[in-house]
């Protein structure tokens, strides 16, 4: 007994001399006098734990014969000492457990940013598959190059316009040096538009390893936004055209908006500034990362105008099948894969703040992009007859981009039902973009993303059941996330804002800059190009040198 009271007597000095605590314990009252030390040992003055504290530490001898049952590895002789000459302390001990706590969630978020970079190549061989086999070549370039394209714009521009003020992030141990916002003071309140710190990750201190982490997890969000459009361009799109409108992306439009929701702006802001539950709320980004993606495609599309052929003189549209279904739905698998980085690595965490969270992120992510794929088949099916692999497979995906936004405020039954929404919902889009629109959008982007990225932003103001904490103050607002069908209005208001700024300013703010594009570079290729195949004529090589394509009818002409 006398031993566990030393130990707690040696724990409270420590912590009361070492400093570390910023709040002070009350004043403590008078004790009696201290035992002798030979009854009771007394703890060291400077905090060090003594060699009986270790008693049951693991000699390196122990490991002489090896370990196969792991018991002997990570143990008390781990713990890194900052003083050798005073040995190990509390100080050090208190240490390595906040180091192994930033280090777990370092090394999630890093992990799950490598998951969504490999949504690169699920990206790729979906819009190669659905496009011509004369122009694959030229789309498989275009989604390479999106990566380094997408990258440098954001690397130069669009990270600090993002995140220079999104303030600490306490998962990954802080980032006080995010600390550069531009506000304009409106309605009596401070509203935030851009960051304005971090550039070239040196600027003001941003020389940060929670800074890098945020980067990378950031930038491969950015890169799924930008490619995208890509598939909605496919098939006559100037590879020239393509690079400068992926810098301009890049650069602004993703990152001005993605403050707006991420990095302090206005739109996260709406909660605390004026009351409209906890404001705009897309846990991974079915807004910010698809909708953006999906409204930027529709306004190129309709500069660059049909493929020819595709419509008739009244209007009616014509298939126009992609060269390789098997690609097109193994695609769709490795992009699934690649949503398990996207939507539970959005905790940022596995340890505290609700990082724990991410499993029923994890498992709302599969049931959305099932369900998904059962509305869109089944769908097919009772219309035309016969159940469609390509719809099918959008379906799929459509169900995962609708989910990204509520899956960490919504319970397994509310993701099932938002994936089934979205999987009818992207077979009507489609229809809809094709036949009333008569927008030429070869894979489907427009509506996958688009459509159901807002689809998605929506159902976080009706589904959020109020039962995910993370931290307590999403956006700032005390307690939980919580929708329209759980009790709270004001959420919905916010989600619907979300949306009429992704409808207002993105598609906007992409079509003047893709306008200036098209005055000084043009968008698109030659009549004589397109049908020919972009592969030569841009790129200089077709992808499949060792097959006889099919030319274009001379009708198409």
């Amino acid at each position: 007994m006398t031993k566990k009271i030393a130990c707690v007597l040696l724990l409270m000095s420590c912590l009361a001399g070492a400093g570390t605590l910023h709040a002070q314990p009350p004043a403590a009252e008078p004790q009696p006098p201290a035992a002798p030390a030979a009854a009771s040992p007394a703890p060291q003055s400077a905090g060090g734990i003594t060699g009986a504290d270790l008693k049951a530490a693991v000699k390196p001898t122990d490991r002489a014969n090896g370990d196969p049952s792991g018991e002997l590895t990570g143990t008390v002789n781990d713990i890194a000492i900052s003083d050798a000459a005073a040995g190990l302390t509390v100080a050090d001990v208190l240490n390595q457990i906040g180091a192994n706590r930033i280090g777990v969630n370092f090394g999630w978020t890093l992990l799950c940013g490598f998951l969504i970079m490999f949504m690169q190549a699920g990206f790729a061989v979906v819009e190669a598959g659905l496009c011509r086999a004369m122009n694959a070549n030229h789309t498989m370039m275009m989604n390479f190059m999106v990566y380094g394209v997408g990258m440098l714009a954001y690397f130069l521009i669009g990270f600090p316009l993002q995140m220079g003020g999104a303030g600490a992030v306490a998962n990954l141990g802080g980032t006080p040096v995010l600390n550069a916002e531009f506000t304009i003071h409106l309605f009596g309140k401070d509203l935030g538009l851009f960051g304005n710190t971090g550039y070239l990750l040196m600027h003001h201190g941003t020389y940060d390893v929670a800074v890098m982490v945020i980067f990378l997890f950031q930038m491969v969000f950015m890169d799924t936004t930008t490619t995208i459009v890509t598939g909605t361009c496919c098939e006559r799109w100037k590879y020239s055209a393509f690079m400068v409108s992926t810098m301009f992306l890049g650069a602004f439009t993703y990152p001005i908006f993605a403050n707006w929701a991420w990095g302090g702006g206005w739109l996260a802001m709406s909660g605390a500034n004026f009351g409209l539950g906890h404001g705009y709320s897309d846990f991974a980004g079915s807004g910010v990362v698809h909708s953006v993606g999906g409204v930027t495609a529709l306004a190129c599309a309709l500069i660059l105008g049909p493929r020819i052929g595709k419509f008739t003189r009244d209007g009616k549209p014509n298939a126009i099948p992609g060269h390789d279904i098997m690609w097109v739905l193994t695609g769709c698998f490795i992009l699934a894969f690649g949503w398990f980085g996207f939507n539970p690595g959005s905790t940022l965490a596995l340890s505290g703040n609700g990082g724990l969270r991410a499993s029923s992120v994890a498992v709302n992510t599969m049931l959305a992009g099932m369900t998904g794929s059962f509305g869109g088949i089944l769908y097919m099916w009772i219309r035309y007859g016969k159940p469609d692999a390509s719809m099918t497979g959008n379906a799929f995906l459509a169900g995962l981009v609708a989910i990204t936004a509520p899956s960490g405020f919504v319970n397994p039954v509310a993701a099932a039902i938002i994936g089934l929404v979205a999987g009818v919902l992207v077979c009507l889009s489609c229809e809809f973009v094709e036949r009333v629109l008569r927008v030429d959008d070869p894979v489907g982007a427009i509506s996958v993303h688009g459509t159901n990225g807002i689809w998605g932003v929506i159902a976080v103001g009706l589904f959020s059941d109020g039962k995910s904490n993370y931290g307590g103050s999403w956006n700032g607002v005390a307690g939980n996330v919580t929708g329209l069908f759980y009790g709270d209005a004001g959420q919905l208001v916010a989600q619907l804002l979300g949306v009429a700024t992704l409808l207002g300013f993105v598609f906007v703010m992409s079509f003047v800059l893709n306008l200036f594009v098209d005055w000084f570079v043009g968008h698109r290729v030659s009549a004589k190009t397109e049908l020919q195949g972009l592969d030569v004529p841009e790129m200089g090589a077709v992808a499949y040198p060792d097959f006889v394509l099919k030319p274009e009818p001379a009708a198409a002409m």
